[in-house]
Protein backbone atom coordinates (compact mmCIF):
# COMPACT_ATOMS: atom_id res chain seq x y z
CA UNK A 1 0.00 0.00 0.00
CA UNK A 2 2.73 2.77 1.00
CA UNK A 3 4.85 1.55 -2.27
CA UNK A 4 1.80 2.81 -4.41
CA UNK A 5 1.28 5.61 -2.60
CA UNK A 6 5.09 6.42 -3.40
CA UNK A 7 5.59 5.14 -6.89
CA UNK A 8 2.24 7.00 -7.73
CA UNK A 9 3.51 10.66 -6.16
CA UNK A 10 6.97 10.13 -8.00
CA UNK A 11 4.76 9.63 -11.30
CA UNK A 12 2.90 12.32 -10.84
CA UNK A 13 5.91 14.47 -9.57
CA UNK A 14 8.02 13.28 -13.21
CA UNK A 15 4.68 14.27 -15.12
CA UNK A 16 4.46 17.63 -13.33
CA UNK A 17 8.46 18.35 -14.07
CA UNK A 18 7.54 17.21 -17.82
CA UNK A 19 5.06 19.76 -18.04
CA UNK A 20 7.02 22.67 -16.33
CA UNK A 21 10.06 21.77 -18.30
CA UNK A 22 8.23 23.23 -21.67
CA UNK A 23 7.87 26.33 -20.21
CA UNK A 24 11.57 26.11 -19.63
CA UNK A 25 13.85 28.87 -21.00
CA UNK A 26 17.59 29.10 -21.43
CA UNK A 27 19.85 32.17 -21.51
CA UNK A 28 21.95 32.08 -25.06
CA UNK A 29 23.55 35.28 -24.78
CA UNK A 30 26.53 33.69 -26.23
CA UNK A 31 25.24 33.01 -29.32
CA UNK A 32 23.43 36.08 -30.24
CA UNK A 33 24.78 38.99 -32.20
CA UNK A 34 26.75 41.79 -30.57
CA UNK A 35 24.15 44.01 -31.42
CA UNK A 36 21.31 42.19 -29.67
CA UNK A 37 23.04 41.19 -26.62
CA UNK A 38 23.33 44.57 -25.66
CA UNK A 39 20.05 45.50 -26.33
CA UNK A 40 18.48 42.60 -24.05
CA UNK A 41 18.97 39.94 -21.48
CA UNK A 42 15.96 37.76 -22.18
CA UNK A 43 15.87 34.37 -21.76
CA UNK A 44 15.57 32.17 -25.58
CA UNK A 45 13.23 29.69 -25.55
CA UNK A 46 14.91 25.65 -26.34
CA UNK A 47 12.19 23.50 -27.86
CA UNK A 48 12.77 19.49 -26.78
CA UNK A 49 10.21 16.98 -28.57
CA UNK A 50 7.61 15.75 -26.68
CA UNK A 51 9.67 12.20 -27.15
CA UNK A 52 12.52 13.43 -25.79
CA UNK A 53 11.24 14.69 -22.29
CA UNK A 54 8.83 11.07 -22.40
CA UNK A 55 12.02 9.44 -22.35
CA UNK A 56 13.91 11.20 -20.15
CA UNK A 57 11.29 11.38 -17.55
CA UNK A 58 10.73 7.34 -18.15
CA UNK A 59 13.94 6.62 -17.21
CA UNK A 60 14.00 9.18 -14.40
CA UNK A 61 11.43 7.26 -12.92
CA UNK A 62 13.10 4.02 -13.80
CA UNK A 63 15.97 5.18 -11.84
CA UNK A 64 14.04 6.16 -8.32
CA UNK A 65 11.99 3.04 -8.55
CA UNK A 66 15.01 0.93 -8.79
CA UNK A 67 16.53 3.02 -5.60
CA UNK A 68 13.93 2.46 -3.80
CA UNK A 69 13.43 -1.27 -4.57
CA UNK A 70 17.38 -1.82 -3.93
CA UNK A 71 16.67 0.07 -0.31
CA UNK A 72 13.89 -0.38 0.81
CA UNK A 73 12.08 -3.18 -0.99
CA UNK A 74 14.76 -5.72 -1.27
CA UNK A 75 15.13 -8.38 1.25
CA UNK A 76 18.50 -8.97 3.05
CA UNK A 77 18.98 -13.09 2.72
CA UNK A 78 19.65 -14.06 6.40
CA UNK A 79 21.43 -17.50 8.06
CA UNK A 80 21.58 -18.89 11.33
CA UNK A 81 25.13 -19.43 12.87
CA UNK A 82 26.20 -23.09 13.55
CA UNK A 83 27.76 -24.06 16.54
CA UNK A 84 30.92 -25.79 16.81
CA UNK A 85 33.00 -26.34 19.36
CA UNK A 86 31.18 -23.48 21.74
CA UNK A 87 31.48 -20.73 19.20
CA UNK A 88 28.55 -19.69 16.65
CA UNK A 89 30.73 -20.04 13.16
CA UNK A 90 29.49 -18.35 9.84
CA UNK A 91 31.52 -17.84 6.68
CA UNK A 92 30.39 -14.34 5.00
CA UNK A 93 30.99 -13.97 1.24
CA UNK A 94 32.18 -10.34 0.30
CA UNK A 95 31.79 -9.43 -3.19
CA UNK A 96 29.65 -6.46 -4.22
CA UNK A 97 28.04 -6.73 -0.26
CA UNK A 98 27.78 -9.41 2.02
CA UNK A 99 26.04 -12.53 1.18
CA UNK A 100 24.48 -13.50 3.69
CA UNK A 101 23.76 -9.81 5.02
CA UNK A 102 21.71 -11.04 8.04
CA UNK A 103 22.83 -13.16 10.38
CA UNK A 104 21.44 -15.28 13.58
CA UNK A 105 23.43 -15.77 16.94
CA UNK A 106 22.22 -16.34 20.37
CA UNK A 107 23.28 -14.20 22.98
CA UNK A 108 26.13 -14.93 25.62
CA UNK A 109 28.04 -17.12 23.43
CA UNK A 110 31.23 -16.75 20.99
CA UNK A 111 30.40 -15.13 17.79
CA UNK A 112 33.12 -16.18 15.14
CA UNK A 113 32.47 -14.33 11.42
CA UNK A 114 34.77 -15.33 8.56
CA UNK A 115 34.71 -13.13 5.68
CA UNK A 116 36.23 -13.98 2.34
CA UNK A 117 36.89 -10.67 0.37
CA UNK A 118 36.44 -11.64 -3.47
CA UNK A 119 35.76 -8.04 -4.76
CA UNK A 120 38.84 -5.52 -5.47
CA UNK A 121 37.29 -2.59 -4.72
CA UNK A 122 38.12 -0.21 -2.34
CA UNK A 123 34.99 0.30 -0.49
CA UNK A 124 35.34 -2.94 0.98
CA UNK A 125 38.73 -3.04 1.75
CA UNK A 126 37.60 -2.98 5.79
CA UNK A 127 34.94 -4.13 7.88
CA UNK A 128 33.87 -2.47 11.24
CA UNK A 129 31.09 -3.92 13.62
CA UNK A 130 31.01 0.00 15.67
CA UNK A 131 29.06 -1.48 18.52
CA UNK A 132 31.44 -3.92 19.34
CA UNK A 133 34.33 -1.30 18.77
CA UNK A 134 35.60 -3.74 16.15
CA UNK A 135 37.53 -2.82 12.67
CA UNK A 136 39.60 -4.88 10.60
CA UNK A 137 41.11 -5.07 6.98
CA UNK A 138 39.88 -7.79 4.56
CA UNK A 139 42.51 -9.09 2.44
CA UNK A 140 41.94 -9.36 -1.31
CA UNK A 141 40.95 -13.50 -1.18
CA UNK A 142 41.73 -14.20 2.11
CA UNK A 143 38.88 -15.67 5.12
CA UNK A 144 39.67 -12.51 7.81
CA UNK A 145 37.98 -13.90 10.92
CA UNK A 146 36.41 -11.64 13.63
CA UNK A 147 35.35 -13.31 17.18
CA UNK A 148 33.56 -11.35 19.76
CA UNK A 149 30.73 -12.43 22.13
CA UNK A 150 27.00 -10.52 22.46
CA UNK A 151 25.98 -9.55 25.85
CA UNK A 152 22.73 -8.81 25.24
CA UNK A 153 19.75 -9.72 22.72
CA UNK A 154 19.55 -6.89 20.08
CA UNK A 155 20.45 -6.10 16.49
CA UNK A 156 23.76 -4.62 15.55
CA UNK A 157 25.23 -3.94 12.33
CA UNK A 158 28.51 -4.28 10.34
CA UNK A 159 29.50 -1.95 7.00
CA UNK A 160 32.48 -1.31 4.75
CA UNK A 161 34.57 1.10 5.83
CA UNK A 162 32.64 3.61 3.66
CA UNK A 163 29.33 2.64 5.16
CA UNK A 164 28.09 1.73 2.07
CA UNK A 165 27.65 -1.70 2.13
CA UNK A 166 25.85 -2.85 5.37
CA UNK A 167 24.95 -6.33 7.03
CA UNK A 168 23.03 -6.72 10.19
CA UNK A 169 23.37 -9.52 13.12
CA UNK A 170 20.64 -10.52 14.81
CA UNK A 171 21.16 -11.29 18.44
CA UNK A 172 18.17 -13.90 19.87
CA UNK A 173 18.07 -13.72 23.63
CA UNK A 174 19.34 -17.05 25.60
CA UNK A 175 15.50 -17.95 25.99
CA UNK A 176 14.83 -17.63 22.45
CA UNK A 177 17.44 -20.31 21.74
CA UNK A 178 15.38 -23.11 24.02
CA UNK A 179 12.99 -22.48 21.44
CA UNK A 180 15.07 -23.01 18.58
CA UNK A 181 15.45 -25.85 16.09
CA UNK A 182 18.68 -27.24 17.19
CA UNK A 183 21.37 -27.93 14.35
CA UNK A 184 21.58 -31.76 13.48
CA UNK A 185 25.28 -33.05 12.54
CA UNK A 186 23.34 -34.96 9.75
CA UNK A 187 22.61 -31.35 8.08
CA UNK A 188 25.89 -30.20 5.57
CA UNK A 189 27.78 -27.45 6.15
CA UNK A 190 29.62 -25.22 4.27
CA UNK A 191 33.07 -23.80 4.70
CA UNK A 192 34.04 -20.93 2.07
CA UNK A 193 37.83 -22.34 0.38
CA UNK A 194 40.08 -19.11 -0.94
Amino acid sequence: MLSKVILSSIASLGLAFSVASDKVVAQMNHQMPATEQSQTTQFRRIEQPFWVKGAVTTAGLGLIGLEIWWFLLSKPKSQKAEAHDGIQEIDITVDGGYEPSRILVNAGQRVRLNFLRRDPSSCLEEIRLPDFHIAKDLPLNQVTSIEFTPDKAGTYTFNCGMNMFRGVIEVQSSDSTAKATPVTTSQATHHIQP
